[in-house]
């Protein structure tokens, strides 16, 4: 069986604590509060003091400003420290001051509105990370291959001249192949900018960059496509 085993500092957090309440209760009852209702005066003070001190820590954790909790935290303590000066000889008793009797019957709403205050308070989310993008950060930067892409991409499109039909049929084998064609048509620098894809797909997967995947980086057509990835080999 576990002996029980008391700490220092929790004993004087007691002893000091009722003392406290004590002296609260007192000033409570000194200034017209009777019955329950100055057994609940340092019941509240203290709670608010407890509660602003807790979320004092929780927002100074979350990097946040704590200015609100600091000053409902100073006027906890400012009500039970004056309690306790309070009752040291300094007031007496048995004639109260109007001002003091104003205190304590405004405590309640006082203190109602502190811990709405406090309970509404709260440290901001941690925003989500953005979802990656597939394009590395290094191609993302380089605005000149881009913007050569979204020049030149018209002329690319541009469909391949008619060939006039002749009399005699002509053979399947013989139909002209539009790749070669666009092949010939691929500007440099899309060249250069789908090399880079290439390289930078390689070097994150381990594996050759496929026509469809440089079909979507690029924007481009899919006989483009393969005759860039037919110029990359």
């Amino acid at each position: 069986m576990r002996s029980i085993r008391l700490d220092a500092v929790l004993v004087q957090a007691v002893i000091a604590g009722a003392l406290s309440f004590a002296h609260l209760h007192d000033i409570a009852a000194a200034a017209g509060q009777d019955g329950w209702k100055a057994w609940a005066y340092p019941i509240s003070v203290d709670l608010l003091l407890v509660a602003a001190w807790r979320r004092i820590r929780t927002l100074r954790a979350a990097e946040a400003s704590a200015r609100v909790a600091w000053c409902w935290f100073s006027i906890a303590l400012a009500a039970s420290l004056g309690a306790n000066v309070a009752t040291a000889g300094l007031l007496n008793v048995q004639e109260v001051p109007a001002w003091l009797r104003i205190l304590v019957a405004g405590w309640p709403a006082l203190a109602f509105f502190g811990g709405t205050l406090l309970a509404h308070t709260t440290p901001p989310e941690a925003e989500e990370p953005a979802a990656a993008s597939p394009v590395p950060v290094e191609e993302a930067s380089e605005p000149a291959p881009a913007s050569a892409v979204s020049v030149e991409r018209p002329e690319l499109a541009e469909p391949a001249p008619e060939i006039e039909p002749s009399p005699a049929p002509i053979p399947a084998e013989s139909a002209p192949v539009p790749a070669p064609a666009a092949a010939a048509g691929v500007p440099p620098a899309l060249v250069e900018h789908a090399r880079k894809l290439a390289d930078s797909h390689r070097a994150q997967t381990g594996e050759p960059i496929g026509t469809d995947t440089l079909r979507s980086r690029l924007g481009v057509p899919a006989p483009l496509a393969e005759a860039i990835a037919t110029q990359l080999t």
